[in-house]
């Protein structure tokens, strides 16, 4: 069965009707589709998100490949998506130049001689890609959201977070990421790369230390550190930030007032500025730029690149064909253009109509529970009510296309192509400062199958990508749209009433608007939840579990968002007895809905990465854990004691 079947969960070849939905809902909609499927060797995952994943990338290889055909008028989209692609296909070109794109970088790094040439060079390479040990970006301040700040972050590191350099569980790992280092060096003709490879390591793991974990990166208030320009110089001692500046191309008054995340990680920054010998940064350097252009060298970089951060890190075995990279390659560089085509062909405009409605659902559906709360104090329940009311929900795509006029791309210079893109990047975000917030600007691309919430505009946003099956349907049952498409808006609304969502305002505003008892409350219902979570442990990584503070506002919006997404299905009836098709009720079908949006399988050096990092919980969880808490669940399916997913009602958490 094709992910845009609209046969309902339970009765289809992806069910297994020997488990029973009351112990396992997960593998009662998905089992036979899990028994059965074998995840491509080009991925780590597969599931519902990666096959709409693939119909996207299919429809936009015909967009980015009849647009390589040639013909477009020069300095159109057209062409600049179509050459840029090209560039990226003309293997024999790539073989042919090698590392030679990097040549001069390499050069700018064995130049570097002493602690003041380091920083300019650091500051040189911000508009290249490649980075260096802080990174910044421009985004509304969290304080003030009606202007716009620079932020200032932690970087530096090759491996996926800083716990890979002081668990022991991550040995083996740290082991191959040496020889992974010395390999690319040796490619890349530099001195001493075994020697090298151990003194990055080294080098990062000093950098490493000084990094904060991923919870406390979680926590809106502590990464909230507005710092002047003389604030911003006391964090690095002894480092010429205006040097850097001048380098990046970077105007003075961009970092007159800046959000540094991590002021603990610039203070350690500076000491191992100071105490690294500048040969060792020079290692550090030549590896930077190699790892960051191995993509798009010669075959020997592309390989040993996915050997390790594909096969070794995710546990896929086999490259992606050159078309997908090609493909992603656009994305990432000219997504918006690409999006401005995609929607022309791909997003029919009832879809938007229909979305809308139902986001008006769930959002009634949201004040609907909110005044029914009994745990939250009127007083509070005011302000969750304002904040309601002041969301701004975003379907499909931009009313405005982003201008691409200034970024010139050439046919024969993918290297240079990429370059220029992430400067054009560079200036387009520095352009922001003093100016009006843009409150029309997207953070995805209207192909991209996901959907976010951005606390600091008040907005839940829905690209056109994920508006297909087995998430929306113009033909589907609503059932099935509001267990699966509806579920995604009630996550995205719970993302503002989440753990950290819940500290900004309805303008987008970090601002305490609980009282203190109603926060308390919160704080140990999310705590119970937290435990939840930390008592589960995949199948596929025995011994590892996940980390309940780290996944906790996906969790929350998980929860959130099915409760609510089940009431607005209830609104949506109008008082309407739901009807029962091929033997299931009405919320049946919507429970069916969401466990089948979670279908899917992961690698298990894809799961233990994901339980380090990523703060989504496994799919499993993200099925079964959720319903587990919901009383409408257990009325749906008649959940009794001794049933897998049974929980006494005293240990349910509810919070939204």
């Amino acid at each position: 069965m094709t992910s845009t079947d609209q046969r309902p969960a339970g009765t289809d070849e992806w069910a297994d009707p020997s488990v029973r939905p009351q112990d396992d809902l997960f593998r009662h909609v998905n089992g036979r589709w899990l028994a059965t499927t074998e995840i491509p060797d080009d991925r780590a995952v597969d599931g519902a998100f990666v096959r709409l994943r693939d119909e996207s990338e299919a429809q936009c290889r015909v967009i980015v490949e009849r647009a390589a055909a040639g013909g477009a008028p020069r300095g159109s989209v057209t062409q600049k998506i179509g050459d840029l692609y090209a560039s990226f296909m003309d293997t024999d070109r790539v073989e042919a130049l090698g590392a030679s794109p990097v040549a001069d970088d390499l050069a700018a790094v064995d130049a570097v001689e002493d602690l003041p040439a380091l920083v300019r060079l650091l500051g040189t390479f911000e508009r290249s890609g490649t980075g260096g040990p802080f990174a910044y970006w421009v985004d509304t301040d969290n304080a003030r959201s009606d202007r716009y700040v620079v932020y200032v972050t932690q970087s530096g590191l090759g491996l996926p977070d800083e716990s890979y350099y002081r668990e022991e569980s991550s040995a083996e790992l740290r082991e191959a990421y040496v020889r992974h280092v010395q390999r690319v060096l040796e490619l890349g003709g530099r001195p001493d790369p075994a020697g090298a490879a151990q003194r990055v390591l080294a080098l990062e793991t000093e950098l490493a230390s000084h990094h904060w974990d991923r919870v406390r990166n979680r926590d809106a208030n502590a990464t909230y550190n507005l710092v002047d320009r003389d604030g911003f110089d006391a964090l690095l001692p002894g480092v010429d930030t205006a040097a850097w500046l001048a380098a990046a191309r970077l105007p003075e008054e961009a970092f007159a007032e800046v959000v540094v995340r991590q002021p603990g990680y610039l203070q350690g920054l500076a000491e191992v500025l100071a105490s690294t010998p500048v040969a060792t940064w020079r290692d550090w350097l030549g590896w930077r730029v190699l790892h960051h252009a191995a993509p798009l060298l010669s075959s020997a970089f592309v390989e040993e690149n996915f050997a390790f951060y594909g096969t070794t890190l995710t546990g896929a075995p086999q490259l992606r064909e050159r078309w997908k990279r090609g493909v992603g390659l656009v994305e990432s560089n000219l997504g918006e253009a690409l999006g401005e085509l995609y929607v022309a062909e791909h997003f029919p405009p009832a879809a938007k109509a229909r979305m809308e409605e139902l986001v008006a659902n769930l959002v009634e559906a949201y004040r609907v529970d909110i005044e029914a709360l009994d745990w939250m104090t009127r007083e509070t329940k005011d302000r969750a009510l304002e904040k309601l009311g002041k969301f701004t929900p975003k379907i499909g795509h931009p009313d405005v296309f982003r201008d691409y006029s200034a970024l010139s791309v050439e046919r024969d210079d993918l290297v240079g192509n990429v370059r220029r893109a992430f400067a054009f990047e560079v200036d387009r975000e520095l352009a922001k400062l003093g100016s009006p917030v843009d409150r029309g600007e997207w953070f995805m691309t209207p192909q991209t199958v996901n959907a976010y919430y951005n606390p600091g505009m008040n907005e839940i946003v829905f690209p056109a990508a994920i508006l297909r099956p087995p998430f929306f349907s113009l033909d589907a049952d609503d059932a099935a749209n509001y267990g699966g498409i509806g579920a995604v808006i009630g996550h995205e609304i719970g993302h503002g009433f989440d753990d950290q969502g819940s500290k900004y305002d309805g303008d987008g505003n970090l601002r305490d608007w609980w009282t203190d008892a109603d926060r308390e409350e919160f704080g140990k219902r999310t705590a119970a939840l937290i435990a939840q979570y930390d008592a589960l442990e995949p199948p596929e990584t025995p011994g590892q579990h996940v980390n309940g503070a780290l996944t906790v506002g996906e969790n929350i919006g998980d929860l959130g968002g099915l409760t609510i997404a089940h009431k607005a299905y209830t609104i949506a009836l109008g008082g309407q007895e739901a009807p029962v098709l091929d033997g299931m009720t009405g919320p049946q079908r919507l429970f069916a809905g969401w466990a089948r949006v979670w279908c899917g399988k992961v690698r298990p050096a894809e799961v233990a990465r994901r339980l380090a990092i990523d703060p989504h919980s496994p799919p499993e969880f993200r099925c079964n854990q959720v319903v587990s808490n919901l009383d409408e669940f257990h009325e749906a399916f008649g959940v009794q004691p001794g049933d897998g997913l049974w929980r006494d009602p005293a240990e349910r958490v509810r919070i939204w």
